[in-house]
């Protein structure tokens, strides 16, 4: 049964006491340990699969640690302030201006530059005075940021949309469903235009009003800049930045990039020798709690995933819908999103997913192009609004930087809210009338 299956059991303890505002870290670790003991698994055997898995997410752990270490380095220059205040001159006081910037900076993270979340640490939290300023309410700016750090991916063919159409192609070819990969976006971009719409109302309805913050200490950022003239400690973190960007491209490899980079400013002694270390504690106080939770995570996703219950809980969707593709549909992205929050990664769920969803869809008589839209929006949905995503903790990590903005209340709330509801409501309409 559905309700007693222990995914569910375990997603609905983790998002609880989340809303009861416990530390996110117990909150994952108290969900592994009920998803594990509620399928039959010992305490011990839980926590040792949980711990067997953390190295899944390890890259990414890494990755968080050595850009918080970058973005302080980068935040001593002042050349970030510099740009900021170039920033602030073109917004002029329109709030929306800047709001539409950041959003314009996140989807170039996803396709142009694909740097990911490496934008933020380094850009936002210089930019949090003139958000005070503006009384812009961070939730909004949450919600702007998560918007092009996921839309991009699941409606565009490019960057990381690339690597996502890919594996919704390669795991539907698996299934026998073919599919190019550059022909997935066909069949996203309406899950894509119910984001859009999301992001109007989160920030033109919901969060526009006023809201007032206290001007704090930032940590990273030098707001104490006389003058805007280039220096060449600014040149220098300049070309340290291009070369974190080059090595990553080159690479692949986000913490490689973001190590040439700071390796690069110590030569360059633009992190002068006597402050290295207290610039990666500096780092370690931005970025390493983060970085943690992203270990934690994988390790609940890898209970999860030795519970077998994700299969049952997917495969307990064939006996419930009969022959409805409206039901099938809605219980399709229902799983999805609970796998999705559970998990935290939007990549990860699509081959757990994509088994069962390709021959349910074909007996409902669902089109190849309705299906792949179910999949991407059934992987999709969580991303935004799971405690333990990088579209959520990436913004936190930024908004947070002054430690007046919540990961749960100010974060993962809005974007669930604002994101989850319309992708939901767009596959839907995608999946029963378009395709």
């Amino acid at each position: 049964m559905i309700l007693t299956n222990p995914v569910v059991i375990s997603v609905v303890v983790m998002i609880a006491l989340c809303l009861f505002n416990l530390n996110i870290v117990l909150a994952l670790l108290i969900a592994a340990l009920v998803a594990g003991v509620s399928a039959g698994m010992s305490i011990s055997d839980t926590m040792g699969t949980l711990i067997g898995g953390m190295g899944g997410n390890a890259e990414t752990a890494l990755s968080y640690f050595l850009l918080g270490t970058f973005a302080v380095a980068i935040g001593q220059t002042g050349i970030a302030t510099i740009a900021c205040k170039k920033i602030a001159k073109v917004v002029k006081g329109r709030k929306y201006i800047l709001l539409y910037i950041l959003v314009v900076i996140a989807c170039m993270s996803q396709n142009l530059v694909p740097v990911h979340i490496a934008f933020i640490p380094i850009l936002i939290p210089p930019l949090l005075l003139l958000f005070n300023e503006l009384k812009i309410d961070r939730r909004a700016a949450a919600c702007a940021l998560t918007f092009g750090l996921k839309a991009p991916y699941i409606a565009l063919p490019v960057g990381f949309g690339l690597i996502f159409h890919g594996i919704v192609s390669s795991e539907m070819g698996r299934n026998g469903m073919e599919i190019a990969k550059t022909g997935v976006f066909h069949y996203t971009w309406i899950i894509g235009l119910g984001m859009v719409a999301g992001l109007l109302i989160a920030l033109h309805i919901s969060y526009s009003k006023p809201r007032v913050y206290e001007n704090k200490p930032i940590i990273g950022a030098n707001m104490d800049m006389p003058e805007e003239k280039f220096t060449r400690t600014h040149v220098l973190a300049f070309v340290a930045i291009v070369v974190a960007f080059a090595a990553q491209l080159m690479t692949g490899s986000l913490p490689l990039g973001a190590l040439a980079a700071i390796i690069v400013m110590i030569l360059t002694r633009t992190i002068p020798w006597k402050d290295i270390d207290s610039t990666f504690m500096g780092g370690l106080e931005i970025m390493g709690l983060i970085a943690f939770i992203m270990l934690i995570a994988a390790g609940y996703g890898n209970v999860l995933r030795e519970t077998k219950a994700v299969d049952e809980l997917v495969s307990s969707v064939v006996g419930i819908v009969g022959g409805s593709r409206f039901w099938g549909a809605f219980l399709m992205l229902a799983v999805g999103l609970l796998v999705t929050l559970g998990i935290g990664t939007s990549f990860g769920t699509i081959p757990v997913i994509a088994a069962i969803y390709c021959p349910l869809a074909a007996q409902l008589g669902f089109s190849v192009g309705a299906t792949a839209c179910l999949i991407a929006a059934a992987a999709a949905l969580g991303d935004a609004g799971s405690p333990a995503s990088d579209s959520t903790l990436g913004p936190t990590s930024g908004l947070n930087a002054d430690g007046q903005h919540n990961h749960i209340w100010d974060t993962c709330v809005p974007t669930f809210l604002h994101y989850n509801i319309p992708i939901f409501i767009a596959a839907m309409i995608g999946a029963l009338v378009i395709y």
